[in-house]
């Protein structure tokens, strides 16, 4: 699957249980930055995906920019940044 996001937006994987990407969602709700939620615990594949985006390690939020790049736990200020808005 391609996980790729429209350009102005991102794909955050998370899970139900993170604080962090809570904080991380209200922030971008907050600023209208869109993306989409993917919960690495539901979609198969994508836990693998984040522990190769991440050293093996399974670290949410991992953001996935429309530039094919990839951030853990990025600030709002660093997606801000990185989608120019």
């Amino acid at each position: 699957m391609d996980f790729t996001p429209d350009a102005g937006t991102i794909t955050m994987f998370s899970t139900t249980w993170c604080g962090y990407c809570k904080r991380l969602k209200k922030m971008l709700d907050a600023s209208g930055i869109g993306y989409t939620e993917i919960n690495i615990e539901d979609v198969p594949g994508t836990a693998e995906l984040v522990e190769s985006l991440n050293g093996g390690n399974q670290t949410v939020p991992t953001v996935l920019y429309p530039d094919g790049t990839a951030a853990t736990n990025p600030s709002l200020k660093d997606v801000k940044e990185k989608l120019g808005v």
